[in-house]
């Protein structure tokens, strides 16, 4: 004997590991990719606001952002390509008192998907979504998207995308949101602190993410995820309650964040319930 104490390997339980299928992982998601610290923002939201997980469930669609729904140790859905509200919708009507997540991806949801998140939004059905927008179709070689920026190359526009991306908190607003907020990965806890708002409130909710896709959209346009991050710093200007019609992406004079709607309305089930005479 030495003297010397027998080193074992003890490797310290992650604070989400309870909500986290630890046997999936390692995850499919590029070094530098922005959506795990989404995830990770939206787990400690749930963690935070959500008492009972049983009444907690995450739905998704087809893309980088879906893969979320298959990595969370609650009742989940991986649904298929656009359809993620249609199925979330039907979950909350079967079950009123659960708290629906639907978390997903630019293409996802307002590409394929457009035509169920604004009648979603419309009928302001009691869900909480959560887009990663990381400007390009990522998981598939990095198409354009409805959300790429104006001249940025992809791999169906490698001289320029001619054209102009959606305003995303003005589409949601617009369709009847009735909360909408923008951040960056880079603001963890603010965005940490907007999805737990949203959950703790009834109403259709909207959050926009901005995220880095080094791999595709930033090799393609000459910028790296760290370069990512120093423009999140840089130009990022947090303004709640702005006009969602004035927060535009402009990653050249300005990246207007925070909290742009918060009221409140009837939500679908209560307008039913109403129209219909149910208690």
């Amino acid at each position: 004997m030495t003297g010397k104490k027998k080193q074992t390997d003890i490797t310290p339980a992650h604070p989400l590991d309870d909500l986290i299928r630890t046997d999936r992982i390692p995850h499919i998601w590029c070094p530098g990719c922005g959506i795990g610290t989404a995830f990770s923002a939206c787990l400690s939201a749930i963690k935070r606001s959500c008492e009972n997980l049983n009444n907690v469930s995450m739905v998704s669609g087809i893309g980088c952002s879906g893969r979320a729904a298959g990595y969370i140790k609650l009742d989940s859905f991986h649904t298929t390509h656009g359809r993620a509200i249609p199925f979330a919708t039907g979950l909350k009507l079967a079950k009123p008192d659960m708290n629906v997540i639907v978390f997903s991806g630019d293409g996802d949801l307002f590409a394929i998907g457009g035509n169920h998140f604004i009648h979603a939004a419309r009928r302001n059905m009691d869900l909480t979504v959560i887009c990663v927008n990381n400007l390009n179709y990522g998981m598939t070689g990095g198409q354009a998207a409805a959300t790429t920026p104006h001249k940025a190359k992809t791999t169906t526009s490698i001289s320029g995308n001619p054209e102009d991306p959606f305003n995303l908190p003005l589409l949601a607003y617009a369709a009847g949101a009735t909360y909408v907020a923008r951040w960056t990965i880079l603001h963890t806890r603010d965005l940490t602190e907007s999805i737990s708002e949203a959950l703790s409130r009834k109403g259709f909710s909207f959050i926009e993410v901005l995220a880095p896709c080094p791999i595709n959209y930033g090799r393609r346009n000459k910028e790296k995820s760290l370069d990512s991050l120093k423009l999140y710093q840089e130009k990022s200007i947090i303004k709640n309650g702005a006009d969602p019609a004035s927060v535009d992406l402009d990653f050249q004079n300005g990246i207007v964040l925070g909290t742009f709607v918060n009221r409140d309305k009837p939500t679908f089930y209560e307008k039913y319930k109403m129209i219909n005479g149910l208690d």
